[in-house]
């Protein structure tokens, strides 16, 4: 009889253990069981898909895949998943729907830990400090506020199209120098001299090496932290002497604007409003040392974020207009028709051009300026639609993908502001794609947005922008090549400026040459 017990015991033990091992089995790796990795290219043992990453333009090779794999695909390096998204549905689905777990960014040894980007809240990891930054910026650059700013946008575009109309051949340091004017100012009420001002060659030198630092799959040292570890000596280590030169820039990018807005509030040579000084003076003194800290890298995330983006849109409108004539005249004849040609058209002034707004869409469409967006991180194991997605896999939406395809947008090559029917909700699924998802999305748009239409609407109001003319008087007509990295610009391409009347001409020299 006891030997009976002892068995049905040891039996009823053992059933037991297998039901709740079952129970346990189901609730930590049943989703995964139901589910399967997103289809991908065949992955290499240790190295997965490490050299079928291409180094330019990776997003490119992302949407040819999405021919075989479709719009989720499972790419590994080294160990680190990444699923690429190549579609509008599922980004929205998965980045905007399921934030509270897609808001976090990828670690990023290289451009982070090394070089310092993960200070302002563009890399800062999803919690109170990015919290604290996002509020400081939102709070300055809301559809309420920003209209204080409408005269300084306005005066800047009119200088830029009069100065490239003076001189085409500097587009593009006047492209930097008046949008950096813009956002400087802004941040900091400081007014940028000259296009050699470190106020501004400084940033846009981080911006630039922000690019460089974030590209996708470019430093081994993002698959491999530890090599962050190795002596600086040792062959291969050159980029640890690149990343402190490169933190170095960052640093003083950031700090020395603001401590010299800060310096400069009791003198009143620091312009009001702006973020930095704002924020200071509503603090009343108050401002305690974590707060300032974070203040001066949510700026310094205003800055990136808003030069290298607005020149590169500004620049591609500049393209577009010289390959597509026809777009440029009906633009014009519409501020013509709505606005005249006694007054420059304002940013209030939007509203009543909704074709001059689709050919601003169509830019970023057509070009947008960060093609893979900036990579978010997933915080747990998710499934959708039967696919499983590990926790902490980096999520690189492959916007330049959803903005070409041809089922959303017919003939995704060619340039066709119609395409949208002067439709605000049609326009409107461009820009969400553009300025980021969910939580992530750039808390600066309303304001990115005036920049453009201030400079767009200026160019078409007052003059013609044709192609450049060769030795013998023929018309030149530019190849749309573009650089690679995280933020990309067109390669540098001839123009020319003619004024549209005597009217034009006059309009554009009142414009003031004072601070604003």
């Amino acid at each position: 009889m006891m030997g009976l017990l002892n068995t049905d015991s040891l039996l009823v033990q053992t059933l037991f253990a297998g039901v709740l091992l079952v129970f346990i089995a189901k609730q930590f790796f049943g989703s995964r069981k139901m589910a399967k990795l997103a289809p991908g290219p065949t992955r290499w043992p240790f190295l997965g898909n490490a050299l079928q990453l291409p180094q330019q333009q990776m997003w490119l090779t992302f949407s040819d895949w999405a021919k075989t794999y479709g719009d989720v695909i499972h790419v590994d390096v080294f160990g680190q998943p990444i699923i690429v998204i190549n579609s509008a549905k599922v980004a929205k689905d998965l980045l905007d729907k399921r934030s509270s777990i897609y808001s976090d960014r990828p670690h990023l040894v290289m451009a982070g830990d090394l070089v310092g980007y993960n200070d302002p809240f563009v890399l800062q990891p999803y919690g109170e400090k990015w919290r604290k930054q996002r509020k400081f910026v939102a709070s300055d650059f809301s559809p309420i506020t920003i209209p204080r700013y409408y005269p300084l946008q306005e005066t800047e575009a009119r200088k830029l199209v009069r100065n490239v109309l003076a001189n085409p051949d500097s587009l593009f340091p006047q492209t930097k120098l008046r949008i950096g004017t813009i956002i400087i100012r802004v941040t900091y009420g400081y007014y940028i001299k000259d296009e050699n001002d470190p106020f501004l060659t400084l940033p846009l030198t981080a911006m630039d090496n922000f690019s460089k630092a974030s590209a996708p799959g470019t430093w081994l040292v993002d698959f491999v932290p530890k090599l962050k570890n190795m002596p600086s000596w040792m062959p291969g280590a050159g980029f640890l002497e690149t990343a402190k030169k490169w933190r170095k820039i960052v640093w003083d990018a950031s700090w020395d604007p603001y401590n010299w807005c800060k310096n400069n509030l009791d003198t009143g040579e620091t312009l009001m409003p702006n973020l930095c000084g704002t924020t200071i003076q509503s603090a009343e003194g108050k401002l305690s040392k974590e707060d300032e800290e974070q203040l001066v890298w949510a700026a310094s995330a205003i800055m990136g974020g808003g030069l290298d983006t607005n020149m590169s849109t500004s620049l591609s409108f500049f393209l577009a207009m010289v390959l597509h004539p026809d777009v440029q005249k009906k633009a014009q004849a519409e501020i013509d028709a709505v606005i005249g040609r006694d007054r420059l058209p304002s940013i209030a002034d939007r509203e009543s051009l909704p074709y001059v707004r689709s050919v601003i869409t169509e830019v970023l469409r057509w070009k947008p300026p960060v093609p893979l967006s900036v990579p978010h991180s997933l915080t747990q194991d998710d499934v959708y639609e039967g696919i499983f997605l590990p926790k902490g896999s980096l999520i690189m939406p492959n916007v330049w993908h959803m903005l070409h395809d041809p089922e959303a947008y017919p003939e995704p090559a060619s340039f066709k502001p119609g395409r949208y029917n002067n439709s605000d909700a049609e326009m409107r699924k461009v820009h969400d794609l553009v300025f980021g998802f969910g939580r992530r999305s750039c808390p600066g748009v309303h304001f990115a947005e005036g920049t453009l239409f201030a400079i767009v609407s200026t160019v078409l109001a007052t003059v013609d922008v044709l192609p450049a003319l060769d030795a013998q008087g023929k018309a030149i007509k530019p190849d749309p090549t573009y650089s690679s990295g995280t933020i990309t610009f067109p390669d540098a391409f001839p123009l020319r400026l003619k004024a549209r009347s005597k009217q034009a001409e006059t309009l554009l020299a009142q414009v003031p040459s004072a601070p604003q």
